[in-house]
């Protein structure tokens, strides 16, 4: 398959940052020529890039992806009442189908609103692995880990389960297996002791709740005389393999902890704001630190979107109005941690997170053409300040069309939204 994009602006990402006013060649699965001189050569899709802006697709690095079923349901609570009272006890109804049927969702949103790879931890990752291919996306698939066992399986069967996950899709051209033990609170030394050695035997990531909550922090000093920080430390996993979600409540001694041991760090700033946190992830001393940092929606029931561009805003802002400094965190280095910054989260920077000749060919396009995207003084501030998720009209994964002209091509729109209707509201009945 190829695909040839004409005349059109590229916002490469590559190490000059570079934006190129041309035409870009993809074959099979690969960037093959970015030129700015016209290409002549016929491809299965040629696209008309005029007055469209060309960039890398968009990496989320922290997802639940069928929680978006329960998008709206049981908004502006306090997390504990939240967790008891509305996503619990729906969670205990979970089954293959419904997974299916909320993956479908959120892979739906994400195509079309520019994001091209995610970073899962939820249940039924075997499901969503199925579902995921099945569409076209890129994604880093967490199979939990929890010392009470799962909607899917009691804790005596989760490590060999995950282990037969691990295997089936670790070559994986698109899907790609991660071990996930759920967080400090809910997995003892044991469990994070064995989610390390399976990581370390296959050699694939570990993906981890920490420090997003001040309670959680203290719970778990409380119960094991150290921070989450320190537990992962003593345990080994604070490791070049582990990606830490959220690190809304770590020290400046913490970072230092980051730094030395290789981890990566997900900042999810839209959740962590509606659940009022009340922490704020140290980014500018991560990243000052040059510690990987990718950028997370985490799950549609507290965010309430899969939109990396309203992501990428809130970032910038919340960082500003903290610091008083309106200079902390500008948008490139923004839009740097939505994509190749999401990459080497997850060890794949030379593949992915920008638009460069030998690189997979993960793309998006957005039109330019719209009221609020005029003038266009700065395409960069555009991405990060201005732009939304429905301003995309391409999708292209490993070089395949998932969308075009805003079409989706390898989703049925209208199936997907009235099964997501009817299971939403089966999960939610009394």
């Amino acid at each position: 398959m190829s695909v040839l994009i004409k005349n059109t602006v590229i916002i490469t990402q590559n190490k000059k940052r570079e934006q190129i006013h041309g035409d870009i060649y993809i074959e099979d699965q690969e960037i093959i020529q970015i030129s700015k001189k016209p290409i002549t050569i016929e491809a299965d899709y040629k696209i008309d890039g005029r007055k469209k802006l060309v960039l890398p697709g968009l990496i989320n690095t922290h997802t639940h992806i069928p929680m978006t079923l329960l998008r709206g349901y049981g908004d502006d609570m306090v997390l504990k009442r939240w967790l008891e009272e509305r996503i619990w006890p729906v969670e205990k109804k979970l089954d293959s189908r419904s997974v299916e049927i909320g993956t479908r969702l959120g892979l739906l949103e994400m195509i079309s609103s520019g994001t091209t790879t995610f970073l899962d931890m939820y249940f039924f990752e075997e499901t969503i692995g199925k579902t995921t291919k099945e569409a076209g996306l890129r994604a880093f698939l967490g199979f939990p880990l929890i010392d009470f066992g799962t909607p899917e399986y009691p804790y005596d069967e989760l490590f060999p389960r995950c282990e037969s996950f691990i295997r089936k899709w670790r070559k994986h051209n698109l899907v790609r297996p991660v071990v996930a033990p759920h967080a400090t609170y809910t997995c003892g030394p044991e469990t994070l002791h064995r989610s390390l050695e399976m990581a370390d035997k296959y050699d694939v990531l570990l993906h981890i709740h920490c420090s997003e909550t001040r309670e959680e922090v203290y719970d778990v000093q409380k119960r094991y005389g150290l921070r989450p920080i320190g537990i992962l430390k003593k345990h080994g996993l604070l490791c070049d393999k582990i990606v830490l979600a959220h690190c809304g409540w770590i020290t400046k001694n913490e970072v230092f902890d980051i730094k030395n041991s290789g981890s990566k760090v997900v900042h999810c700033p839209v959740s962590n704001m509606k659940i009022a946190t009340g922490g704020y992830t140290p980014l500018p001393e991560l990243l000052h630190s040059n510690i990987a940092v990718g950028l997370g929606t985490d799950g549609a029931a507290s965010n309430n979107t899969l939109d990396m561009f309203e992501t990428m805003k809130f970032c910038s802002l919340i960082h500003k109005h903290h610091r008083w400094d309106p200079s902390i965190l500008p948008a490139q280095t923004v839009l740097d941690l939505a994509t190749i910054g999401g990459a080497k989260c997850l060890r794949m920077e030379d593949k992915i997170g920008s638009i460069e000749e030998g690189k997979k060919a993960d793309i998006i396009m957005v039109d330019l053409k719209k009221p609020r995207l005029t003038p266009q003084h700065d395409f960069v501030s555009h991405l990060v300040y201005a732009m939304r998720g429905c301003d995309v009209i391409a999708t292209i994964v490993n070089g395949k069309p998932l969308m075009l002209e805003n079409r989706i091509l390898t989703l049925d729109m209208d199936a997907i939204l009235e099964d997501a209707e009817k299971c939403a509201y089966e999960l939610t009945a009394a």
